[in-house]
This record gives C-alpha cells, structure tokens and sequence, in this order.
C-alpha cells in the first residue's frame, strides 16, 4: 500500500485541489453536524477487507463528512473559542506531516526542532520572563497545564522530601478552565476553587490561605490564575497573586491558553503585568495564535525543573541522549514522549507574515469585541452582562429563557448562518443564561456583528 503508482498521483491533485480551494476560501460552509445513524446511512461501510479505494473515500469525505463537520474558522463560528489558523500555517501543517518527523529528540528532529524553538523564543519574549525561561509545544492547553503542575508538585516534594506520598492541594478560581479541575482528579490531588467567575485577586488568594489549617497550608503546591478566561475574557490579578505566590514559596502558574496571544497587542499587554512572575505559563497558538489544531505551549521559568520532573528513561532512548545527539529534547519538559513537531505552522506563518501582522490581528480581535459590545448596547433589546474583556463578549436578550437562547442558536447553525452559542454566567447570584460573543478570525466584519444581532429580534 505504499507503493507510488499514477492513481496515487492522481488522487494527490484532487487532495491538493480541495486544500487549496479550502484555505483560499474566507467563508468557507460553516457545516451542520448529523446524527451517526445519518452518517451511516450515507457513507455505509468505509473499512473493508478489501478496501474501498481512494477515490471512492476522498470523495465520500468532500461530499458528506467534512460537510457535517463544523469549520472553527467561519467567519461567523464566534461560539466556545474558535480558531483561525493562517493559509500559511495550514498549508504548512500539510508540510509538516509529509516531512514525517518525529519530534521528541534533538538526534531524530534537530533541524524542525530548531525551528520550532525560534517560534518559542518569541513566545517566551512577550511573557518578560527573565533568561533562561523556556517551553515546549504540547498537544493543547490540557497537556501544557498538566505538565506544569506535575513539575510544581514534584519540585515540591524534592524540596521537603518529608512530603513524598504526601497528597498535594490546588488552588484556583471559579473561573479557571475546566482542565484544571481535571488536571486535578488525574493527578488525585484536591483542588479549592476560591471566589467567582470574576477577577481573582491577590487578596482573595490571601484570605484563602489563612484560613486553611495548618496540614492546609503545607499541603498546598500550586495557584493557578487565568489569563483570559474561557468564558468572558477575565485576565485576573496576576501582579497580586504573583507577590502572594513567592511570599509563600507556592508555585504560580498562568493558564494564558485562551488569552496568551493577546501579550503581543500593545492596547492590552499592560493587562498582563505580573505574568513575569510566573514559574510556568500556557499559551495556546491553536487558539489565539493563528495555528492548526493541536498546538499547545507550556514555558517554564526555570526549565531544568521540569526536565528532572518529566524526562523519561529507557534502555531503547539512550542514544537520543549521547554526545552525537546533543541539543534540546522536547520530550524532557512535557508529558507526551512521541509527538510531531507542531509548532512548526506557527513557526512557518511568523516567519513569513512578521510579527507585526500578528498584533494587527490581535488588535483586531479587540478592537471587534468593542464594537459588538456598542452594537449591543444600541439595539434596544439587547444589553452586556459585563463590559467586553480581550475579545469576549456577553449579552443577553431582555426577556428571553434559557430555551430561547438554545432555539436561536439552533436556528442559526442549522441553515449554516452562524454558530454562537450560549453560556451560563454566574458572578456572585445563580447562573444566567447568556449569550456570548469570541473574536477570534480577524475577518469577521461589523455587518456580521449586526446580521447575528438581527436574529435576536
């Protein structure tokens, strides 16, 4: 099956004239998911003994499953947190996988891993870390996260060998992703969620600390605030749970996954401050970085801990660590050994593009929240629930039910409009069905803003 014979090249020119037509497309069919019994019905068996052929499978894909699948960067996909990945980073995520790298050793993929760290010097740059500090791309914000807070923990316990076995305590706010939660039940550590899903303060951190019980208090090894959070954008106080963290000897880390991108827009990195003072940090170039699915970031302040935390042996991984094969082994900062070389996209698009052209397109994020938030406020059946925070907007529908934000958002995915869906907000009361805005393409337009908008009459 791997020979090259002419139906293969064959099949190559119809591949490569769907891709191109696909990332030349600025609005491509948003896509509507069906039911499986549906998929089923239309694609019958597709893995058989005897196979199907190539043909008959790409055209099965072109023609029924990519069109039930939902495309992230629609220009009017503003649900969860979409994505707009690049033409430059797609097409060379395309490169990426035909160069056929494995990325977890300097010996296997010296050169692609140099390129990928050129994408990270930039990254760590914007954080203001001091020299040194470094990081990995991992599969998404989940793995960076993950990694991070097993380093803390381990550096924790090397630091008091007296608390080895002991089990170690989290703390986060309301408004934390949900990985965290996670993250927590996959590492059997506790986890105390503290406040709302409004900025978490250095001084909430405190209070919550001294009113922990001694055995509390020495259990806990990590606080992890949000830069940007999820649901409505929320960067907390990262200067004042900095400050808290190294009073204390508790590891900080940011969860910037959704947000980290915006450190580059001049308009917002004052936001930030504070971040400098993180012993790790995740960033998502999926998200807010213009990549393809799935690229992750996670950066240490002092990398060699989480070299001593998560580096694996083997007899069989030996020669990847001799003299012939010295240089940077992404496989010892992160929890995934075999991995592609995914920051290579991100690397390909920075050096093309320039960054500059990326903090135009986080201005414009910004810049699109603002004026979605003055739309909101003007139509006189819409009003914000919390003024726009980086590129996250919610609003309500005066006199709408939880039903009625469903059915719309239902109306409008179904005949291939738009996808925006709803949210719950909860700061200090019970939780409110919302609608939500999150500018992501840099394509989306005013008039897409107003003709959402209109549906809610």
């Amino acid at each position: 099956m791997h020979n090259v014979d002419i139906d293969v090249v064959e099949l190559t020119l119809d591949v490569m004239k769907f891709a191109i037509a696909r990332i030349t497309d600025a609005e491509p069919p948003l896509g509507v998911p069906r039911s499986e019994e549906e998929l089923k019905a239309l694609a019958g068996e597709t893995v058989t003994a005897k196979g199907i052929g190539g043909e008959t499978a790409f055209k099965l894909f072109r023609e029924v499953l990519v069109k039930a699948s939902v495309a992230i960067d629609h220009p009017r996909h503003l649900a969860f947190v979409p994505a707009s990945p690049t033409r430059a980073a797609v097409m060379f995520d395309l490169v990426t996988s035909a160069a056929s790298v494995h990325g977890a050793f300097w010996l296997e993929g010296a050169g692609c891993i140099f390129a990928e760290n050129e994408a990270m010097r930039w990254l760590v740059s914007l954080t203001g870390l001091p020299d040194g500090a470094f990081g990995v791309f991992t599969t998404g914000g989940t793995a960076a996260n993950l990694s991070a807070i097993v380093t803390a923990r381990e550096t924790w316990r090397d630091r008091h060998p007296e608390r080895v076995g002991k089990r170690g305590l989290i703390i986060t706010s309301a408004g934390a992703h949900s990985s965290v939660r996670s993250m927590a039940k996959v590492m059997d550590a506790d986890l105390l969620i503290v406040g709302s899903e409004e900025r978490f303060e250095g001084s909430a951190l405190r209070k919550a600390l001294d009113e922990l019980s001694a055995d509390e208090q020495d259990r806990v090894f990590a606080v992890v605030a949000t830069g940007g959070t999820t649901n409505a954008g929320i960067i907390d106080d990262l200067q004042g749970l900095g400050h808290v963290c190294r009073g204390r000897g508790i590891w900080f880390h940011v969860d910037a996954a959704y947000g980290g991108g915006a450190l580059a827009a001049r308009s917002a990195r004052h936001l930030f401050d504070g971040i400098e003072l993180a012993d790790s940090i995740t960033i998502d170039p999926h998200k807010w970085l213009f990549s393809p699915y799935d690229c992750g970031a996670v950066i240490y302040r002092h990398p060699e801990l989480a070299q001593k935390a998560l580096a694996q042996e083997g007899s069989y991984l030996d020669y990847f660590h001799e003299d012939v094969a010295k240089g940077f082994c992404p496989a010892d900062y992160q929890i995934q050994l075999t991995r592609r070389v995914r920051g290579l996209p991100l690397w390909f698009s920075l050096a093309m593009h320039g960054t500059d052209r990326y903090e135009q397109a986080f201005e414009r994020g910004i810049e699109l929240a603002r004026i979605a938030g003055e739309m909101i406020t003007g139509t006189g059946y819409t009003e914000l629930v919390r003024e726009p925070s980086l590129s996250c907007v919610l609003f309500r529908r005066h006199g709408w039910t939880p039903e009625d934000y469903k059915q719309w958002t239902h109306y409008n995915h179904h005949r291939g409009f738009a996808l925006v869906a709803p949210t719950k907000w909860k700061s200090y009361g019970s939780a409110e069905t919302v609608a939500r805005f999150c500018f992501i393409n840099p394509d989306t337009t005013e008039n897409d803003i107003a003709a959402i908008l209109e549906t809610m009459r």
